[in-house]
């Protein structure tokens, strides 16, 4: 499941728990448990009222908790949710046509692939000390040659 989208929450209108969970593709009782985490509500009274700034609110704090930067020296890491250091110190960068390219390493925790859209220039600040190939990605096959088509 996705992050529900904080902007997709009117500011000034109040919304029902049915409402929510419609705006946000998610269930009555998810909106119910973000009311028991700290949604505030307009009153105890049925139905449960939750104003649109409060829900933004809310969802941009939660949004916020979740993020984990990486610091110097690593790439995230999906399986280990966590940011980590390449396996021996090592990374390769596959350079794209734009000044952009894909930085990939392997997880000295789990093996796992790790993956990072990067620029050519910022790979030193990106990750220090790790020695990082640079090779040219594989060009799009609309970019490629005409192939020879041999037809029997």
């Amino acid at each position: 499941m996705t992050r529900p989208n904080p902007s997709r929450a009117k500011l000034h209108r109040a919304y029902t728990v049915e409402e929510v969970a419609r705006l946000y593709g998610v269930h009555r009782n998810t909106v119910r448990n973000w009311c028991d985490r700290g949604l505030p509500t307009l009153d105890s009274g049925r139905p449960l009222l939750i104003q649109g700034r409060d829900l933004r609110t809310f969802l941009q704090a939660r949004r916020a908790q979740a993020k984990r930067p990486c610091p110097p020296g690593a790439i995230y890491c999906f399986r280990c949710k966590e940011p980590r250091v390449p396996a021996d110190a090592r990374a390769v960068f596959e350079a794209s046509a734009t000044k952009a390219g894909t930085l990939k390493a392997i997880c000295a925790t789990c093996g796992a692939r790790m993956f990072r859209r990067a620029r050519e220039a910022t790979l030193p600040d990106i990750l220090p000390g790790v020695a990082i190939q640079i090779m040219e990605a594989e060009r799009h096959i609309e970019e490629r040659p005409t192939p020879f088509m041999i037809c029997d």
